[in-house]
């Protein structure tokens, strides 16, 4: 296995060479300038990680990689406007910076193009990929769907919401790295155990990420701070301030998350003052170390060297004291 910057260069270097606007100019910019925000680019460094667990080139797998980031890029876009939000990676979203039917529609391209890089493979490995990945967009389209639905009713319970965060964020996870496993050629065995572990390190990220939605520091978490709250979204956080709320503060919890005043600044520091007194924010980090260290319990299943096993749990330790 190699340094993460490594993989991320391997990656940025790939990207650029794939990076050509053709016409028309207003379906591929806001494809390519989402795609040259960067970000932490977790998912396609998993692909090649995985690759290099189980003894492939990693190199062969910046196809596969490249699909998964075009992919998950994709969702962002659809999602940024379904959220209405205003910065992605502390930079205007594609619907702020173009319009919303620019945005749909440059989502969609994604979407296709995200399939197009697997047809770089023999046809068997194509058929295994092309299988995982579909599975796996109809189960984000799924948890997104869940999300949405969870902003308008009052019923939801925890295991609703992990489902919901499993299928939205997790699952993509589990796949990148799966893809890894594929390109590798490894065990049936060995792809299916790193798939879990990175469903519930997948899991453990989404906690980590509604967490810094709530606490994290605006200069560096690159989204607007607050904008589960605004969106009176039932996050992990939420759930458990209200499992753990008095009957006073409760209530004073629904009405905060009934209301969407012009300015949301009160609102905000009301709801984390009410996060942090119930005992949510440390539960949250709680469940995120959870998680963590379930991902890390299939390690010890998997068939390679201690030293990629010691290597793959410090990437996971890594993500769940991450700030950004």
């Amino acid at each position: 296995m190699q340094p993460l910057a490594s993989y991320q260069q391997l990656i940025a270097d790939y990207f650029e060479s794939l990076a050509v606007i053709k016409e028309p100019r207003n379906l591929y910019e806001p494809i390519q300038y989402i795609l040259s925000l960067g970000g932490k680019r977790m998912r396609p460094v998993l692909t090649l990680m995985a690759t290099d667990v189980f003894d492939g080139d990693c190199k062969k797998a910046l196809a596969a990689a490249t699909a998964v980031e075009v992919f998950h890029n994709f969702s962002l876009v659809h999602d940024d406007i379904m959220d209405d939000a205003p910065l992605r990676r502390g930079n205007e979203t594609v619907h702020e910076k173009w319009n919303i039917n620019t945005g749909i529609l440059s989502g969609d391209a994604m979407l296709i193009l995200a399939y197009q890089h697997f047809e770089e493979y023999e046809p068997e490995v194509f058929r295994e990929l092309a299988k995982l990945f579909s599975k796996t967009a109809i189960e984000v389209c799924e948890g997104q769907q869940y999300d949405v639905d969870f902003e308008t009713r009052d019923d939801v319970t925890l295991d609703a919401y992990l489902k919901m965060i499993e299928y939205k964020t997790a699952v993509l996870v589990g796949a990148a790295l799966k893809m890894g496993a594929i390109v590798a050629g490894t065990s049936a065995e060995n792809a299916n155990l790193i798939y879990d572990f990175g469903r519930n390190l997948g899991i453990a990220f989404q906690l980590q990420d509604d967490y810094l939605d709530a606490f994290g520091d605006p200069a560096t978490f690159g989204k607007q701070v607050g904008g589960d709250i605004i969106e009176n979204k039932k996050t992990y956080l939420y759930l458990k301030a209200l499992e753990f709320a008095s009957p006073s503060e409760r209530e004073q919890l629904a009405h905060l998350f009934s209301i969407q005043p012009a300015d949301n600044t009160d609102k905000i520091h009301s709801v984390k003052e009410l996060f942090v007194s119930t005992g949510a924010a440390a539960a949250t980090q709680e469940a995120i170390k959870n998680f963590t260290f379930k991902s890390f319990e299939t390690l010890a299943l998997m068939d390679i060297h201690e030293d990629k096993k010691a290597m793959l749990r410090a990437f996971g330790e890594k993500l769940m004291n991450r700030n950004v």
